[in-house]
């Protein structure tokens, strides 16, 4: 089973130097032919185990708001999730929330390593590629997640979700502090979930800011609600990005 570079990770808009590089990893519930369907059925590959339903077209709106690019993961992250490393047994899971996932059970180190080449050594690079070329102030990982989960509801509707660096986060939640919504820190997952893989490689790595977004994928079904949730996110973001250069600044002066 071979893949080709560009149908893993997919990168979007004008590669110049930004403020903000957004980074959508389970932007797609692709499964390519030579991975057949992991003996999944059509409504398991179109759920939000396979993917994160209106990720990529809230993180599209906020690229192109932001004058930015982003880099995309092209396959299903039930193939492989690009925000986890290799060794975690969650990057090719054999169980999501209550689904068994048949094709990823009994997978021989080398199949896994196979899966690893093809999709996250690609992914990474196309990222890290466009770091060093757009030289960003910020990186923004944009995810969905579903408003029930093992049974239970959820009432966060959007998280702010960071690692060690907190600056971003902290910026967003003070501008969020009035919003129309359920806004929390670290919420619907945290750390020590071994959600912020990607912050870690990509931002505490480089010492580029850095925050995850997580929003409850009911508020992201239509135009509308998307165009709204941009509204919201890219407010927040720009207030936090201000108090960013402004700390700068007073650094650089002292």
């Amino acid at each position: 089973m071979t893949l080709e570079d560009d149908e893993v990770v997919h990168v979007e808009g004008a590669v110049a130097p930004c403020d903000v590089l957004f980074v959508c990893e389970h932007a797609s519930n692709y499964f390519p032919e030579s991975f057949g369907d992991l003996g999944l059925s059509d409504e398991v590959r179109e759920s939000h185990v396979a993917w994160d339903p209106g990720a990529l077209a809230l993180t599209r709106l906020l690229a192109e708001r932001f004058d930015s690019s982003l880099v995309a993961g092209g396959v299903s992250r039930l193939l492989y999730d690009c925000n986890r490393p290799p060794v975690a047994e969650s990057a090719i899971p054999q169980r999501s929330e209550i689904f068994d996932i048949p094709g990823n059970v009994g997978l021989s180190d080398a199949a896994r390593e196979a899966r690893v080449e093809q999709i996250y050594v690609p992914f990474r690079g196309a990222v890290e590629q466009v770091i060093a070329m757009l030289e960003p102030k910020a990186i923004v990982t944009v995810h969905s997640f579903t408003p029930i989960y093992h049974g239970a509801k959820r009432d966060v509707e959007i998280g702010i979700l960071h690692d060690r660096d907190t600056r971003l986060a902290d910026g967003m939640l003070e501008a969020l502090a009035g919003a129309p919504h359920d806004v929390q820190r670290n919420a619907p997952y945290g750390p020590e979930d071994g959600v912020t893989h990607s912050l870690k490689l990509y931002g505490l790595a480089t010492k580029t800011a850095n925050v995850m977004l997580e929003v409850r994928n009911d508020l992201l079904r239509t135009e509308t609600q998307i165009a709204h949730m941009a509204d919201v996110i890219e407010g927040a973001l720009q207030a936090a990005l201000a108090g960013l250069a402004k700390d700068t600044k007073t650094e650089e002066g002292r």
